[in-house]
């Protein structure tokens, strides 16, 4: 249930400012910024800030925390799984945070390249699958495919290239691939996982974004989401230059073509080992605070 009251129903904020579902104002997300799904991860990653300043989790699923690394803001956020997740948070922190945003993902995936359990994707760009609806409800299915599919985005290069190099340095090169990664709207049917219980009409949809997609890397579920709101963070009328980057990494927790599943030891070595060189690589894009939020008034007024 709300917290707060809001003031408006076009931009629900409170009294003070807080966003109706991330739930941050003012001061309290930086303009570096680390999402993941899972708030354990989140929580795990943070740890290797030199410094904790402030955690907020909202109503609505959303852990945000902020402190200080190597002398800069920098705020972690863990947003749940899927597209309208990533919507909520990349709007709601542009709401609060003045000046330009770089956000990096990361997240897990799902590897259909030869990317094994444990292995890192950097995304070079990310395309949409979704569930084509009508063609489950017609019984006319001429012309019709069961899931659509949406053109890719790029990721930001310069960001990109300082999470990759930097992966490669903690991880080794031959652990760290690259490529398209689809953003599925759905975990199961929208991402070829096959079963029993639900008219799915997925069987050969890995296949069907191999031909469409030559450089298909990886399946999971909110980059293409994240890549098109920076694309489009140019103001009402797209006339403004953008003012979000975006960059994203996926640790391969399932080899879909091997049929296996990462254990819970790698998974935590894994994001150990990747916590550093991904809040490194936001650091290295945004090396000063010049032209970026005001501490007064922040939570990391005193500590820069």
């Amino acid at each position: 249930m709300p917290t707060e009251q809001m003031t408006s129903a076009n931009k629900p904020l409170s009294a003070e400012g807080r966003t109706y579902h991330v739930e941050t104002r003012w001061g309290e997300v930086s303009n570096r910024i680390l999402t993941v799904g899972d708030p354990q991860r989140a929580r795990m990653m943070a740890g290797f800030m030199d410094k904790i300043l402030f955690e907020r989790s909202s109503h609505r699923g959303f852990l945000t925390i902020t402190g200080i690394y190597k002398g800069l803001p920098i705020s972690v956020v863990a947003i749940g799984m899927g597209l309208s997740m990533m919507d909520f948070f990349v709007r709601e922190t542009r709401m609060v945070v003045k000046g330009p945003m770089s956000i990096v993902r990361f997240g897990s995936c799902g590897s259909i390249c030869d990317a094994s359990i444990g292995d890192i994707i950097v995304a070079q760009r990310a395309f949409g699958i979704g569930r084509n609806f009508d063609y489950f409800s017609d019984l006319d299915k001429q012309n019709k495919e069961p899931y659509i599919f949406w053109k890719s985005v790029e990721a930001d290069e310069q960001l990109t290239k300082a999470v990759e190099d930097n992966l490669k340095k903690a991880v080794g090169e031959q652990h760290v691939f690259e490529g398209s990664v689809g953003n599925a709207d759905s975990f199961y049917g929208s991402q070829g996982r096959l079963g029993d219980d639900f008219y799915d009409a997925n069987d050969g949809l890995i296949d069907r974004v191999h031909e469409k997609y030559s450089d298909a890397a990886a399946l999971e579920m909110e980059s293409h989401m994240l890549f098109h709101l920076a694309s489009v963070s140019s103001g009402k009328y797209g006339q403004d230059p953008r003012s979000v980057k975006a960059a994203c990494a996926l640790v391969v927790f399932a080899d879909r073509a091997g049929n296996q599943f990462i254990d819970p030891d790698m998974s935590k070595r894994m994001i150990e080992v990747a916590a550093r060189a991904v809040l490194d690589a936001l650091v290295q894009d945004m090396p000063s605070q010049d032209g970026l939020h005001p501490a007064a008034g922040s939570v990391w007024e005193s500590e820069i």
